[in-house]
């Protein structure tokens, strides 16, 4: 999946034409007379080079292009790449810097009103930070740190004055954006609950409930920043029930939210599928295919290559029949002695189906341990152990049965590959272990074997299904 994500992430970098202006950035360099300048940009918390020009005798390179470049932070970096400095990139495309490469925090612009306010406030934090920094680094004892606390406090206040200023006067320029997108939501007095007790759930549930109050969702010029992607994470990470059936629901009304612009539903859509496809947390595929089923089938997430469509459609159809809670495919097997093993013909509690090869470096490991774990523990709480080789001759198989004691499980093998089972329980490598109740429904899969222990334990102590 790693190749389609790269693909997706391409398209997500590419720029479109936004008008013929286009853009020209001329950067002098003071004591430089050689080597190569290059015009980054932040795609979420991820740099990218999307230009270079070189440097003339007089220290100046000229970045252009034909095309208006989406708004965000940009960067621009020296020769080397070991040293670049931040500036900020909208409407007006066309301007001048001057730089010491031995101070780049001192660049100064001509003819742009955006990084003239972004120079004022870097200014405004280096002159007011000094003095606390200094403070900060000589202190060495808890009293040190507790005269320092009310410098911190009253910085925090006039850095919030400043930015409350930046937005009032110029509320539409890109760091005001930046501001109101990194502003936190200030959390209201606990009330008194029916109970005459203090909720004590309330500071969570108002804080989720503010989070985006002021960031604009629909403004794309925030991809091309590091904040969009870091609010995100911090969102679904720490705010939402980590359960996929409520991030599916916050997943769509944040989409909803950048609908009105393309850059911000592109970004959003792909951090989405990108985090919830791989992430190592058991049932969350689900939310991978609702997304690839609700915006990617639909044909909503316009800017993908047929190709990549394809690809990405057949990863969640593979992926949906085995999601948890759905019933496991049949399986009709062929064990050791060639006699008909079935699936849905095992009556157990739980039924623990494993995928594995004699051959395989991480099986050899794996397998052993599962069969001790089921031996000292699972078997006494009603599970049946089915192994389905995947590989390896039979020969290799049996030899290693007969090695590891592997006696009390259900050992068969598809001869044929009728079940397709591959494709069914998405054994692309193994071993891949599915935890079925009597029912055969599935209820956890690619856990290793203290995981699945205890995931046992809960499900006998009813904690799973609380």
């Amino acid at each position: 999946m790693q190749k389609l994500l790269s693909l997706l992430l391409g398209c997500l970098c590419s720029v479109s034409s936004l008008s013929a202006q286009g853009y020209q950035i001329s950067v002098t360099l003071r004591n430089m007379q050689s080597g190569t300048l290059y015009l980054g940009h932040y795609m979420g918390k991820t740099t990218y080079v999307m230009d270079s020009a070189q440097i003339n005798a007089q220290g100046t390179a000229v970045l252009k292009g034909t095309e208006t470049l989406p708004g965000g932070i940009y960067l621009i970096v020296l020769p080397g790449k070991q040293q670049y400095f931040e500036m900020l990139l909208d409407k007006q495309q066309r301007f001048a810097i001057q730089a010491d490469p031995a101070d780049l925090s001192g660049a100064t612009f001509t003819g742009s009103p955006d990084n003239t306010l972004f120079s004022d406030y870097n200014t405004f934090i280096r002159d007011n930070t000094r003095d606390l920094q200094a403070k900060s680094a000589a202190a060495r004892t808890p009293q040190d740190s507790a005269a320092i606390r009310p410098l911190s406090e009253a910085f925090g206040k006039k850095l919030n004055e400043y930015r409350a200023d930046v937005i009032t006067r110029n509320p539409t320029s890109l760091l005001a954006s930046l501001f109101k997108a990194m502003k936190e939501p200030k959390v209201q007095p606990i009330p008194i609950g029916p109970d005459g007790k203090p909720d004590s759930t309330y500071p969570y549930r108002y804080y989720k409930a503010h989070y985006w109050d002021e960031f604009n969702l629909a403004d794309g010029r925030l991809v091309r920043t590091p904040i969009l992607e870091a609010r995100l994470e911090r969102y679904f990470k720490q705010l939402v029930a980590p359960l996929p059936d409520s991030i599916i629901v916050e997943a769509d009304q944040i989409l909803a939210k950048t609908k009105k612009d393309k850059e911000s539903f592109k970004f959003t859509l792909w951090w989405l599928t990108h985090t919830y496809e791989t992430s190592p947390v058991m049932g969350m595929d689900a939310v991978f295919v609702h997304l690839v089923e609700k915006y990617y089938v639909t044909g909503e997430a316009f800017w993908i290559t047929p190709d990549y469509k394809e690809k990405i459609i057949s990863r969640a159809y593979t992926i949906a029949p085995n999601l948890i809670g759905q019933q496991a495919a049949p399986l009709e097997l062929k064990d050791t002695a060639a006699r008909n093993i079935s699936l849905y013909g095992i009556k157990s509690k739980y039924t623990v189906v494993v995928f594995w090869d004699p051959t395989c470096g991480h099986c050899i490991t794996e397998v052993p341990k599962l069969d001790s774990a089921w031996k000292a523990s699972w078997k006494n709480k009603g599970v049946t152990m089915l192994g389905v080789r995947t590989d390896g001759t039979q020969e290799e198989w049996i030899k290693f049965i007969r090695d590891h004691n592997m006696s009390g499980w259900i050992h068969a093998w598809d001869p044929g590959y009728t079940t397709n089972y591959r494709k069914t329980y998405d054994v692309y490598a193994t071993p891949v272990v599915y935890l079925l109740d009597e029912r055969k429904k599935i209820l956890a899969k690619r856990l290793g074997v203290t995981q699945l222990d205890e995931f046992l334990q809960r499900e006998e102590s009813g904690l799973n299904r609380k």
